[in-house]
């Protein structure tokens, strides 16, 4: 029996391997062996019944975990499912030991390292941009859980030997880092307080409105914030430019980072939305539209947005 737990950040790659592995060992009479492509094709099956387990109401109401096994030539897989509103699977949990990175707020962060953007995310970025720029779904295709989280661990302990972990690691765990860093943050990078501005501020329909009501929207964000920001920013188009050997557009790197840099508070989405639909629907939708709108616009100056001395009132 092969057991399979299946994961958020999971890739089809990486659990049909090993279940292709298992297809492919000899069966009782020597020689013998299952039929080609067993372990994607048993896998298609789980994903099927994955799916539709999760679209039935029933299964959306219950807390409890339900368990199932699919079988096919001499495989069996048992796993076990339970529903988890989106509301609950994005919760941020503050760290207790503020003494690490993740789960510790940016400000901390930059402060304690005397740094203007986190070391974690500088080093990310150096190792994406060194080896990984020109890899095929790069920040899309998720890394090994347990790689990610040894890199987690070492981050949070400022241990000697990160820069050498990192040298050796996936570069897709190196990307699945950065983007849990972000997703841990106790609030979003763009704040709980700008969220509500930023959603009425992409929904403009005026260019010249819509633009000064965004660049006023980063000039209210914390100092810490904003320089992570425009430093993700920048990487985010580099990334960008090498589409036709990376496959990562602009709007696929959006819908990647959009819903972890910018995210509605528990009380902004139990005030105004209630149901699994509408926040898929309206807040991720815009949230993606958000991150393009910056990814799109000509190069971000700091010091320009700080020079700049007009002011917008963000109740558009």
């Amino acid at each position: 029996m092969t057991d399979v737990l299946p994961q958020p950040d999971c890739s089809l790659k990486a659990v049909c391997e090993p279940l292709e592995r298992c297809c492919l060992d000899p069966l009782e009479e020597p020689g013998s062996k299952r039929p080609p492509n067993t372990g994607a094709r048993l896998w298609g099956r789980v994903r099927s019944k994955l799916l539709r387990q999760k679209l039935d109401p029933q299964t959306v109401e219950t807390k409890n975990w339900h368990t199932d096994v699919i079988e096919m030539n001499g495989i069996k897989v048992e796993f076990s499912m339970k529903f988890t509103s989106r509301d609950m699977s994005l919760k941020r949990t503050p760290s207790k030991k503020q003494s690490g990175v993740f789960g510790v707020k940016i400000s901390v962060v930059t402060k304690r390292e005397r740094s203007k953007v986190p070391y974690i995310v500088r080093q990310c970025v150096e190792e994406v941009e060194k080896r990984g720029i020109e890899e095929v779904g790069i920040y899309r295709i998720s890394g090994v859980a347990t790689d990610i989280q040894a890199l987690k661990a070492v981050f949070d302990a400022n241990n000697k030997d990160i820069l050498l972990m990192l040298s050796d690691m996936d570069i897709n765990a190196i990307a699945g880092t950065l983007k849990l860093y972000f997703r841990e943050l106790p609030e979003p990078l763009l704040t709980d307080r700008l969220y509500p501005a930023f959603m009425e501020g992409i929904a403009l329909s005026d260019p010249a409105a819509k633009e000064n009501c965004m660049m006023h929207l980063l000039r209210s964000l914390p100092d810490p914030n904003l320089i992570t920001f425009l430093f993700l920013l920048e990487h985010l188009k580099r990334v960008a430019e090498k589409e036709p050997i990376n496959k990562m557009s602009l709007h696929n790197l959006a819908t990647v980072f959009g819903p972890t840099l910018l995210r509605p508070s528990e009380v902004e989405s139990k005030a105004h939305l209630t149901s699994a639909a509408d926040i898929w629907s309206h807040d991720v939708m815009a949230q993606v539209q958000v991150l393009l709108y910056y990814l799109q616009h000509p190069p971000i100056s700091f010091a320009e947005l700080k020079r700049n001395t007009l002011y917008f009132s963000t109740d558009v």
